[in-house]
């Protein structure tokens, strides 16, 4: 029994030192991780025969940790980076809203390929050489592979059985079944956003002269970017008005059903029959028709529009919105009075133009249309775009959005008296695939 006690006692010691080990390495290498692996604690979990993270501590098996040394010292210093990077890119905190298998398998595709463009000799393995042939491939079809990008990929092209499993040999490392929701976690998805922040300004300065770090940064832009509520940036559009319903706050029914009792047809308090709402009246949707904006993607972005505000409830009975298409002149206008304009417009209307961009042509004609009575109270236009184009310099007495297709660092920055949004053309398309195969 003591010979048992002392053996567990010095595997614990050994595996303990493995992975200081591993930990001294990541940061000799990678010094502008010194936060994020200061933050993610370690702790054994005797008999678990893996390793695995919960998006705080990073659990181990003590003799699991010793054979994979014993194999290949390199492959615990490769599990710690490879665990470490799915708490810097938030991967855990996703888990319970997505598919998991897809997860798993995206998530680990994204961090191995990160991981392997960076070619530090500490946590190189032996079958990297068949993983970077494999993630060329994944790269042709999907582009810079993130987990989020990798995720929608496999949705749409699911896995055989003999893919995952060769998928699982070259990038698995490590389990994620902690990764479900726990009651509370010390480190939250927002303070593990600040050390992500942190590490992707550190990077900038420790890696200029380093191979394999635009595959780092362009994981820690996805994950750190502001994501935006489309639903809530729509109500910014929003205008008070009358709206014929009762006025349940003003109203006493008491009053009105004694009334009824006692006087017969004569309610001592007669109900409001209008009262003031927060809803959408007047509204322009504007359209760039330039060759980057395809019809799919401006179909999708219409209807996921029309659809948040009808589902908010945000119109009035009476609605008065302009679709207008614009490249770098005012191709049409098409006039949205009730639902059956909208899907008239999105089963028959097309697309006109595609030249060169100029917004300025748009925001002339709405003043047209405004002088000429067409809008009594417009309160918005938002302009859907790929960015380049040639802003309007005067700021409108109304309100504006311009809405990005995907980020793209070398757009010009819209002006100070606009908002912008970014939303992602797979995402678009993939809300558009579901309404197609499950329609209304």
């Amino acid at each position: 029994m003591a010979n048992t006690e002392t053996d567990t006692k010095k595997i614990s010691s050994l595996a303990e030192q493995i992975m200081s080990l591993a930990h001294d390495d990541i940061l000799m290498h990678l010094r502008f991780f010194d936060m994020a692996l200061s933050q993610l604690r370690r702790k054994e979990r005797l008999n678990m025969g893996c390793f695995a993270t919960d998006g705080q501590t990073l659990f181990y098996d003590p003799v699991y940790v010793l054979k994979c040394y014993r194999e290949n010292p390199k492959y615990v210093a490769r599990v710690y980076l490879h665990m470490l990077l799915h708490c810097i890119f938030f991967h855990s905190f996703q888990y319970d809203k997505l598919e998991t298998d897809n997860w798993d398998m995206a998530a680990d595709i994204a961090v191995e390929n990160v991981i392997i463009d960076m070619q530090l000799p500490g946590v190189t393995l032996e079958q990297d050489g068949d993983a970077v042939r494999k993630l060329k491939i994944l790269r042709e079809d999907i582009g810079p592979l993130t987990a989020e990008r990798i995720y929608r990929y496999f949705r749409h092209n699911p896995m055989t059985p003999g893919e995952k499993k060769d998928l699982q040999r070259l990038f698995c490392r490590d389990i994620h079944s902690l990764w479900k929701p726990a009651e509370q976690l010390e480190i939250t998805q927002e303070q593990w956003k600040k050390i992500s922040e942190r590490v992707k300004a550190d990077l900038k300065s420790f890696t200029k002269a380093k191979s394999g770090a635009e595959t780092l940064q362009k994981n820690l832009e996805e994950t750190t970017r502001d994501r935006y509520d489309y639903s809530e940036i729509l109500r910014r559009f929003t205008v008070m008005g009358e709206d014929i319903t009762v006025n349940d706050e003003e109203f006493d029914y008491i009053y009105y059903t004694y009334g009824l009792e006692h006087y017969g047809n004569l309610p001592l308090i007669e109900p409001l029959e209008y009262k003031e709402t927060n809803k959408v009246r007047e509204f322009v949707i504007a359209i760039d028709t330039s060759a980057s904006c395809r019809g799919p993607i401006v179909k999708a972005f219409l209807q996921k529009t029309y659809s948040i505000l009808k589902g908010s409830e945000n119109f009035f009975h009476k609605i008065n919105v302009h679709i207008i298409q614009c490249d770098n002149e005012v191709q049409s206008d098409t006039k949205i009075t009730c639902d059956d304009d909208f899907e008239t417009f999105m089963k028959y209307g097309k697309l006109n133009g595609f030249g060169a961009t100029d917004f300025r042509p748009v925001f002339r004609y709405v003043e047209q249309l405004r002088e000429q009575g067409e809008f009594e109270n417009l309160k918005g236009l938002i302009y859907f775009t790929d960015g380049y184009g040639i802003y309007p310099e005067r700021m409108p007495d109304y309100q504006v959005i311009f809405a990005f297709l995907d980020e793209d660092e070398n757009r010009s920055p819209v002006p100070p008296w606009s908002m912008k949004v970014i939303l992602e053309s797979d995402a678009l398309e993939e809300e558009e695939n579901r309404k197609g195969e499950n329609p209304e």
